[in-house]
C-alpha cells in the first residue's frame, strides 16, 4: 500500500453529506460494512480498523437532494486490499439485492455503486503495479467487462463477506468539475500532482508516485457546469495527506501563486479547486 502511505500525497480521508443520517449509517454498516468510529447528532466518522476514519457523513441543516448537472462528487472509491475480499463483497451485495455496476480498468478490477442519496461509491482492488502498462508518463486504462467467474474463483467454500478488512483505504476521488485548463493547474502546479492520462478532452487522472490515479477530474455534467448549493447532498470535502509540514507549507505557497486561497479554519488549511470543491490539507 505504498501509494497510500507516507511520503506519497494520497487522498486520506472523505467527507460527504447525506440527507437522512440514520438511513445511510444504516446502509455504510450493513451493506457495506464500515464501523462506526465516532457519532453526533449530525455527523458520523466511519472506520475499517477502529483506529482511523477514511470516511465520514454529515447530514446538513436544511439539507437538499443530490442536484443534477453540477460540480462536486462523481465517486470516491474504497480500496480493498486482496482480490478475495472484492469477490466476497460482489457475493454479499448480491445477496442484499443491491444493485451495482463493474469494470476492468486493466490497472484494477471495480465494482460501482450508489448510496441512499446517489452519492457513487467504487469499490476496487489493484492490480500489481507490475501489471500496469506505462508509456512515459501516461498509464495504460479501459473500460473493459469485469472477469466475474475468474474472480469468484479466489472464494474459499464457507468463506463470506465479514465487513470492510483491516487495510482497507481510500483508494482515490473522483470530481466533477466545470473545465480542464484551471483544474489541471490546480492540482499539478498547485497540489503537485502528475497528470498519468487523459481521457480524450473530458477527464484528467493525477496521481503522485506513479500510482495510476489518486483524483480523476471530468466535465460530463456539462463545461460550465455550476457548484452545488452548500446545503445539498454531495461531497462536503477531500483530505489530501502531505508528507510533511514542509510540504504542506511548499503546497501552501504554490496555490497562493496561482491564485488559490487558503484558509484556516478551525486549525485545518482548506483550500477550493476552480470549480468549488473543498481540500482540507493535512500532514
Amino acid at each position: 500500500m505504498g501509494f497510500h502511505t507516507k511520503p506519497t500525497t494520497f487522498v486520506g480521508h472523505v467527507k460527504i453529506k447525506v440527507e437522512n443520517l440514520q438511513r445511510s449509517l444504516i446502509f455504510y454498516q450493513d451493506v457495506l460494512g464500515f464501523d462506526l468510529l465516532e457519532q453526533t447528532i449530525s455527523t458520523v466518522k466511519l472506520t475499517s480498523d477502529g483506529k482511523t476514519s477514511i470516511l465520514s457523513l454529515e447530514q446538513p441543516d436544511n439539507v437538499i437532494p443530490k442536484q443534477g448537472r453540477t460540480t462536486g462528487l462523481y465517486h470516491f472509491a474504497i480500496l480493498l486490499p486482496k482480490r478475495v475480499d472484492l469477490a466476497n463483497i460482489v457475493i454479499h451485495l448480491v445477496n442484499k439485492g443491491i444493485k451495482f455496476g463493474s469494470s476492468d480498468h486493466l490497472v484494477s478490477e471495480a465494482l460501482y455503486l450508489n448510496d441512499p442519496d446517489g452519492n457513487g461509491i467504487e469499490i476496487y482492488i489493484d492490480r500489481d503495479p507490475s501489471e500496469w502498462s506505462w508509456k512515459g508518463q501516461e498509464v495504460a486504462m479501459t473500460v473493459d467487462p469485469l472477469d466475474f467467474e475468474n474472480l469468484l474463483t479466489t472464494v474459499k467454500p464457507g468463506e463470506k463477506w465479514q465487513g470492510m478488512p483491516e487495510g482497507t483505504v481510500m483508494g482515490h476521488i473522483h470530481l466533477h468539475v466545470s473545465e480542464l485548463k484551471k483544474t489541471e493547474e490546480f492540482y499539478v502546479k498547485g497540489l503537485g500532482f502528475d497528470v498519468v492520462n487523459r481521457y480524450g478532452g473530458q477527464a484528467l487522472f493525477l496521481s503522485a508516485g506513479k500510482y495510476h490515479h489518486h483524483i480523476g477530474v471530468n466535465t460530463w455534467n456539462g463545461v460550465g457546469a455550476p457548484t452545488p448549493s452548500v446545503n445539498s447532498v454531495g461531497i462536503e470535502s477531500f483530505t489530501l495527506i502531505l508528507p510533511n509540514e514542509e510540504a504542506r507549507n511548499k503546497c501552501v505557497s504554490n496555490l497562493k501563486k496561482i491564485g488559490a486561497k487558503v484558509m484556516d479554519v478551525n486549525h485545518s488549511l482548506i483550500t477550493y479547486d476552480p470549480s468549488g470543491n473543498q481540500v482540507v490539507l493535512a500532514v
